[in-house]
């Protein structure tokens, strides 16, 4: 089948026939119908998660599908074929750039009626670690007060929406240019990060997503109340995610050595700092499909490709401004 792949670490994307999948007896084989792009998957070319992820080369790239199941193996239950579904493949199992792939029946979800595919396949990523990071992590009240960054990218579109279904007061960053769209989001405060300094416009906060790192997410943790907690998508990882994640002792201390000054920073100001790194989870997908077809939650698609120009999609990735994803179709 046709599928676009790396050779190599920091190799450039390319297009090449890969043999069919192989359907496991929990598997879905899933006819791609589309492939939402992420950050992630460039990251993955490049080799900057070799140590969390270590992939075996050629490897096909791609972290979100919506698609028809074309067949089911003997021991899957709740789906069969036909059903149009949205997943994120689980690490390790990923390559939603090609035209099939067997995904477990635990990371799949049936896709919301009412969305596209190419808006489906937008969702399982940034949604999965919205979830993961509100509902799970945070457990977001009615009444909090929550900082999502970068409001109009992938994560903040679906963070915006999903924290102002959960009862909260959202504020967010993001350019001037879009802040009537995220305020129809339901964004309550919308800080310019070209002009505004967040850090000084917001206090005692409950929450902070945090998907830039860095400086920005040091600052951050000063715009919490007491008992507040940062999250970090962007790192840098903690020793309690490596613990979590069963890394071995030597990363347990790279990371502990990495996260050192920010997890020092919110001790002093009384605050939690969280770092995540999303999983793959059917059942957390079902609940956002019917958040999207209860109309609480609008995909976000600020631009699609053809599926035969995947390799300039993920080129121009990050290289220009786009709200919400950009999705591959296969038409």
């Amino acid at each position: 089948m046709h599928a676009f792949v790396i050779d190599s670490y920091k190799s450039p994307l390319h297009a090449a026939d890969v043999p069919e999948p192989t359907v496991g007896e929990h598997d879905l084989l899933v006819e791609v119908g589309a492939a939402g792009l992420n950050q992630l998957d460039e990251k993955i070319r490049l080799g900057e998660f070799t140590q969390l992820l270590p992939y075996r080369t050629p490897l096909t790239l791609g972290h979100d599908v919506a698609g028809t199941v074309v067949r089911v193996g003997p021991a899957v239950h709740g789906f069969a074929p036909g059903d149009v579904v949205f997943a994120r493949p689980r690490d390790h199992r990923i390559g939603t750039f090609a035209e099939r792939i067997a995904v477990h029946e635990d990371d799949v979800a049936l896709a919301p009626r009412t969305a596209s595919m190419a808006e489906s396949a937008s969702l399982p990523l940034v949604a999965l670690t919205a979830w993961q990071a509100l509902v799970e992590i945070a457990d977001v009240r009615p009444g909090q007060k929550v900082l999502v960054h970068a409001g109009a990218g992938g994560v903040g579109t679906v963070a915006i929406q999903l924290a102002k279904h959960l009862g909260a007061h959202v504020a967010t960053t993001a350019s001037g240019t879009d802040a009537v769209f995220l305020r129809e989001l339901g964004a309550d405060v919308v800080v310019d990060y070209r002009t505004e300094d967040f850090a000084a416009e917001l206090s005692v906060y409950d929450v902070v997503l945090d998907s830039l790192g860095g400086e920005n997410l040091l600052r951050s943790l000063g715009v919490l109340r007491r008992g507040g907690t940062a999250i970090g998508i962007a790192g840098p990882p903690t020793t309690r995610f490596a613990k979590e994640a069963g890394l071995n002792p030597v990363l347990r201390v790279v990371m502990g050595v990495l996260s050192r000054s920010v997890r020092a920073r919110a001790r002093r100001l009384g605050v939690e700092y969280r770092f995540l790194f999303m999983r793959a989870d059917g059942r957390q997908l079902r609940e956002v499909a019917a958040l999207v077809d209860s109309g609480a939650i609008r995909p976000v698609v600020g631009r699609t490709y053809p599926f035969d120009e995947t390799v300039a999609a993920l080129a121009e990735l990050g290289k220009t401004s786009t709200r919400g994803k950009t999705v591959v179709t296969r038409a």
